[in-house]
């Protein structure tokens, strides 16, 4: 019998197994250290949970031997006619996943690029007959599972499967707004007007009500912030179009699936709302799988924090004005408030230094500020206060003018909080950036969050990544998440890598912190460069660095080069993809994410080894935590966070076994500097040198081959 049917089959005998009183007697939770076999073997045996039965499904839990799926000869090899290899790596995920739904353990997986991860964590998840959370570090991959995956395994093995993607409610447009701005001449512009016609249009096709399928609209476009569905201004069930909201039909979908794709953003806001009882953004889920693990620390840092910004008061002031207008309650003095609100804003947010960049701002300096600026502080807190009066002393309320009223005081609450509360395990900060004024607590150590809120209160969470070992142990990942227990693998290569990539070490460079470091590097590049044919990614610890280096290069380089900054980064890709010879210069949102396989990439050059700023406000605080611990902050922290950076960079060079490449670090510290050690055992095996000869006669033979 084939896996589809038998799961099929499965799902229609636990129904008439469990009947209307079917989780009647299950267990409670148990969580057991995973050291301990005997314990964790009676675990495997525990009865399902409660909670676990209760939630809709299309399957039940299967049995399944994950080397007839994955092993030669197996399911998705005659699946997939010509267009599967067997991978040893695969199938030895998909155990260890298999193993950890089964048994109810949490697992880390690192799997490099080639192993198939997506299938190796996805069809586990459909046989675990659970409600299972995959989230990934962002939109795009949640698009490539949905649009490629899913269909693929609902065609070979799961035809029942109910799959959901959820997004954030920005995402998605509201009818409402649509059709109270067809009323209204809010349109600015002949262009504003023809992406409103475009865009009503779309609305009476789209499934789904996704910004993503609108491909002319631009991503800083102002009209759709003025037509999405924002939490903060909608009106749930009293909108008119609340049964045929996109943002309802979306939830509807999740309460039906058997899986549930997500983004990082998306489950930490939601994981925040739950502690902070504002209800869920997700329904209830028994089990998560996070790809990209690597930047959980990170997104669960920003949503378990506090943050406002001139942003944020000035989209209040502008929905108080479009509402008020839209229900005809726009009178004098309730648009003098909202007027006010915008100028003691502007007022407040211009006291901070012009410069850009993040800057600590301790509890010190914000009884200097407040005392230095109290006019201005008072002023905001108080139009806040007055606007919400307004609103109350309204004999007609509507439902917009409610929330609008919660955003304001929710505005103030925050702003009370950043300026006159000293947690400890916060630290306080702002940053400039471009028009942007930011004000935030971020915690200092999310570890003791993330145990207590995640790992403690699901028995199932996997992570897996490129990028998780530092020196081939998992110590570190594990300590800044809380993750105890767990079980743990590196999976081996599916690349060679000492046959596909060199690693260049150049001899004689100056320490990165000499004043002639620039134009030394720059030298190297050009010669690199020259070797490569451009193909090149030179990526970069600082906007600063970056900068200076390029326009060194630009001037005597003859390939087209493009600079980060200078186009949107999907832009800057695709463009980079289709021009041949091309070099881009980018920082850190190029380390990452970024797929070119074939030889349109043939060398990524790091200028540096990205150890974090030292002085960038949260990287201090968390430095400083440790060291008061008694700890040592650089081995704990900086180099481990370096280090998996480092490896996420190279880790844009080979992307398919037909690749090749050479990677040139022009740091020489990782030589010199005891430190150095470990970033060459977390790398992969790279055949390494210190002679550009070498790289000459490696992309020679590359050339020829």
């Amino acid at each position: 019998m084939g896996l589809a049917k038998r799961i099929s089959k499965a799902s229609a005998d636990l129904s008439k197994a469990l009947g209307p009183a079917g989780a009647a007697g299950i267990s409670e939770r148990r969580y057991v250290s995973l050291e301990e076999e005997e314990a964790a073997e009676a675990f495997r045996k525990a009865k399902p949970r409660k909670d676990d039965a209760a939630k809709p499904r299309t399957s039940a839990a299967v049995q399944v031997d994950m080397r007839k799926v994955f092993g030669p000869g197996g399911l998705l090899e005659r699946s997939m006619i010509g267009g599967y290899e067997h991978r040893v790596a695969q199938l030895e995920m998909a155990e260890m996943v298999h193993d950890a739904f089964q048994s109810r353990h949490h697992a880390i997986v690192e799997a490099g690029t080639g192993t198939g991860k997506t299938l190796a964590y996805l069809l586990p998840a459909i046989c675990s007959g659970r409600r299972v959370v995959i989230s990934t570090a962002t939109k795009s991959l949640q698009e490539q599972l949905y649009q490629k995956d899913i269909p693929f395994l609902k065609k070979h093995f799961a035809p029942n499967l109910k799959v959901a993607v959820m997004k954030g409610r920005a995402n998605f447009l509201c009818r409402s707004k649509l059709h109270q701005m067809a009323d209204s001449p809010m349109l600015k512009g002949m262009e504003e007007l023809n992406a409103f016609r475009e865009m009503r249009e779309w609305a009476k096709l789209t499934e789904t009500g996704d910004r993503a399928e609108l491909t002319f609209l631009p991503d800083d476009s102002d009209l759709w912030t003025r037509l999405d569905a924002r939490r903060d201004t909608c009106t749930g069930q009293k909108c008119p179009d609340f049964n045929d909201c996109f943002v309802t039909a979306m939830h509807g979908r999740a309460r039906e699936a058997d899986l549930i794709i997500v983004n990082h953003h998306l489950f930490f806001a939601d994981l925040a709302l739950k502690h902070d009882d504002f209800g869920s953004i997700l329904p209830e889920y028994s089990a998560v799988v996070f790809d990209e693990a690597h930047e959980v620390e990170d997104v669960a840092s920003d949503y378990f924090g506090r943050q406002i910004s001139n942003y944020r008061f000035e989209e209040l002031a502008r929905d108080a004005d479009q509402t008020l207008r839209t229900l005809k309650l726009g009178s004098p003095a309730l648009l003098r408030r909202t007027q006010r609100l915008r100028e003691r804003s502007r007022t407040f947010f211009e006291s901070f230094p012009l410069r850009d960049g993040r800057f600590p701002f301790s509890r010190a300096e914000r009884g200097a500020f407040i005392e230095q600026h109290h006019e201005a502080y008072t002023g905001l807190a108080d139009a806040l206060k007055s606007l919400e009066t307004e609103f109350a002393a309204l004999t007609q309320k509507p439902e917009e003018l409610t929330r609008l009223g919660r955003r304001s005081f929710e505005l103030r609450q925050e702003l009370s909080f950043l300026f006159e509360s000293n947690e400890r395990n916060f630290v306080y900060w702002y940053e400039r950036r471009n028009k942007g004024l930011f004000l935030a607590a971020t915690p200092i150590d999310v570890s003791q969050i993330l145990r207590d809120r995640l790992f403690e209160q699901f028995d199932t969470v996997v992570l897996t990544s490129a990028t998780l070992t530092v020196a081939n142990r998992f110590d570190y990942i594990r300590q800044r998440l809380g993750l105890d227990n767990a079980k743990e693998r590196t999976l081996p290569p599916e690349f060679q890598y000492g046959e596909q990539a060199l690693f260049y070490l150049p001899q004689r460079m100056p320490d990165v912190r000499d004043a002639g470091f620039a134009a030394r590097a720059a030298d190297e590049i050009l010669r690199l460069l020259e070797l490569s044919e451009g193909r090149a990614f030179c990526l970069f610890t600082s906007y600063a660095q970056m900068k200076d280096i390029y326009e060194r290069v630009s001037v005597r380089s003859p390939y087209p080069l493009m600079l980060q900054g200078t186009a949107p980064r999907s832009a800057l890709l695709e463009r980079f993809k289709i021009t041949p010879n091309a070099v881009l210069f980018a920082t850190a949102s190029f380390w990452q994410g970024v797929d070119v396989p074939g030889d349109q990439l043939s060398c990524v050059i790091v200028d540096r080894l990205p150890f974090a700023v030292p002085s960038d406000p949260i990287v201090a605080a968390r430095v400083n935590a440790l060291n008061e611990e008694g700890r040592n902050a650089f081995a704990e922290y900086q180099v481990p966070q370096a280090v998996l950076a480092l490896k996420q960079g190279f880790g844009r060079l080979i992307r398919a076994k037909t690749d090749r490449g050479v990677l040139s670090l022009l740091d020489n510290r990782i030589q010199r500097m005891a430190y150095g050690k470990i970033f060459m055992e977390s790398l992969p095996k790279y055949a390494t040198t210190n002679e550009l000869n070498d790289v000459e006669r490696f992309l020679g033979a590359t050339k020829t081959a």
